[in-house]
C-alpha cells in the first residue's frame, strides 16, 4: 500500500474513533435530558426544538463547506438513537395510579404494544385475551380505561359484550374504522367515549413523531388526561370526525392496500422472476417492491378485515379502476398529447406538494441504493 494512502487511512480512523466518542457523550446528554423530561412531564419529541436545532446545525455546516443534508442525516439518525434510550427511561404518568388500565386484545401485537407503553409510565395494566375472558367483569370494576384492541371483524361484538364500567371510565378503541365502532361505543357506554386509529404498525421501536388519529365520543374533557399521556409519548395527535376519518381511510388504506396487493397478484400471474426484478431495479423500483414485499410479509387476516370493513368504500376501488380504463383509452386514442395534458392536470392539483414530496422521496431512494450496493 502506498504509504501517503496508509497514513490518510490511519487519520480517518482516529477521526473516526473521535466520532464515536462525540457520539457517546451526545447520548449521555440525551439521558440526562430524558431524566429531567420524565421528572417534568415534558413530552419525548417537541418539534420545534428538533426543527431549530436542525436548522441550526445545518447553517453551521455549510458555513464550514459540509453539505447540510449530510449532517441533517447524522443528526436524525443519532435523534432516532436519543428517542429510544429516552423511551426505556419511562415516562410521567398523567392518569391516576390507583386505577388500572385494561387492554382488551392485549396480547394481540398491537395492544401489547400500548400495554408496554403504559407501563413505562407506570400504570397498573390489566391484560384481557381470549384465554381469560371470565376476568373481564372484576378488570374494569374501577378501570380508568378499558381500551379494545381486536380485529375490525370483531371490534363491535366485543363492544357490545362488555360488563357495565365505571361512569367515569373512558371507553376507547384502536380498530382502523370508526363510524361503527364509535356508535357501538356510544350505544354501550353513558361514560367518556373515544375513538383511536394509530396510523402506525405493532413493529415501532417509540411513539415518537407517530400519528393517532382521535375520533371525538362523548365528554371530551373525561380524556383529555388519556390525549396528555400520548403526548408526552411523543405522539402527534389530529382529530376528525368518525365520517371524515372513514372517508380519509378509504384512500389511505383501503384503496392503496387493495391497489398492492393486486400490484402482488399481477406479478404473480406474469409469471416474472423475483430475483431479476431486483437485480435490475432502480432506486425507485426498489423502493416500489419494498412497498409491495412488506404487504405480504404481513397478516392476511388484517389487510382481509381492512379491504372488507365497509363494502361501500368498494365503489370508489371500482372507480379507481374505471379510471384506469378511461385513461388507457384516452392515450390509446388521443395519444401523448393526451397524457401530458392529463398529467399537468395532476400535476397542479398536487400543487407545493410535488416538489417536497420529490425532496422526500430523494432521501428514501438514496436509501434503497445504499442498501443495495451493501447487499451486492
Amino acid at each position: 500500500m502506498d504509504e501517503r494512502l496508509k497514513t490518510l487511512r490511519d487519520q480517518i480512523d482516529a477521526t473516526d474513533s473521535e466520532l464515536v466518542q462525540v457520539l457517546a457523550k451526545r447520548m449521555e446528554l440525551s439521558r440526562q435530558i430524558g431524566e429531567v423530561k420524565q421528572e417534568l412531564g415534558q413530552p419525548l419529541y417537541v418539534p420545534a426544538r428538533e426543527a431549530a436545532l436542525i436548522s441550526a446545525r445545518r447553517e453551521e455546516a455549510e458555513n464550514a463547506g459540509l453539505s447540510g443534508d449530510l449532517v441533517e442525516d447524522v443528526l436524525r439518525r443519532t435523534m432516532r438513537e436519543s428517542y429510544l434510550r429516552q423511551r426505556n427511561q419511562g415516562f410521567q404518568r398523567t392518569g391516576v395510579a390507583e386505577r388500572p388500565v385494561v387492554v382488551i386484545g392485549g396480547k394481540g401485537q398491537l395492544g401489547s404494544l400500548f400495554v408496554r407503553w403504559f407501563e413505562l409510565s407506570q400504570y397498573r395494566v390489566i391484560v384481557i385475551d381470549q384465554d381469560n375472558l371470565a376476568e373481564l367483569p372484576a378488570a374494569v370494576m374501577d378501570a380508568a380505561l378499558v381500551l379494545v384492541s381486536v380485529p375490525v371483524a370483531k371490534t363491535i361484538d366485543v363492544i357490545q359484550a362488555l360488563p357495565n364500567m365505571p361512569d367515569d371510565c373512558i371507553l376507547a378503541d384502536l380498530t382502523s374504522v370508526k363510524n361503527a365502532p364509535l356508535a357501538a361505543m356510544m350505544a354501550h357506554h353513558s361514560g367518556p367515549v373515544l375513538g383511536l386509529h394509530p396510523m402506525f404498525g405493532p413493529s415501532i421501536p417509540t411513539f415518537a413523531k407517530q400519528t393517532i388519529l382521535v375520533t371525538p365520543g362523548r365528554d371530551a374533557q373525561a380524556s383529555q388526561w388519556l390525549l396528555r399521556q400520548f403526548e408526552i409519548w411523543g405522539v402527534r395527535l389530529h382529530e376528525l370526525s368518525a365520517e371524515r376519518h372513514d372517508r380519509a381511510m378509504s384512500v389511505i388504506q383501503v384503496m392503496r392496500h387493495l391497489s398492492t396487493f393486486v400490484y402482488g397478484y399481477h406479478l404473480v400471474h406474469e409469471d416474472v422472476e423475483l430475483d431479476e426484478l431486483v437485480a435490475l431495479s432502480s432506486p425507485i423500483y426498489r423502493l416500489e417492491l419494498m412497498m409491495v414485499g412488506r404487504l405480504f410479509a404481513q397478516s392476511p387476516e388484517l389487510y382481509a378485515d381492512i379491504i372488507l370493513s365497509d363494502r361501500d368504500q368498494h365503489r370508489m376501488i371500482r372507480r379507481y379502476l374505471q379510471r384506469f380504463q378511461d385513461l388507457l383509452t384516452l392515450i390509446e386514442t388521443e395519444g401523448r398529447e393526451a397524457f401530458i395534458r392529463e398529467f399537468a392536470d395532476v400535476a397542479q392539483w398536487f400543487g407545493p406538494y410535488a416538489r417536497q414530496f420529490l425532496q422526500e422521496s430523494a432521501q428514501l431512494l438514496q436509501h434503497a441504493d445504499d442498501v443495495k450496493h451493501v447487499e451486492s
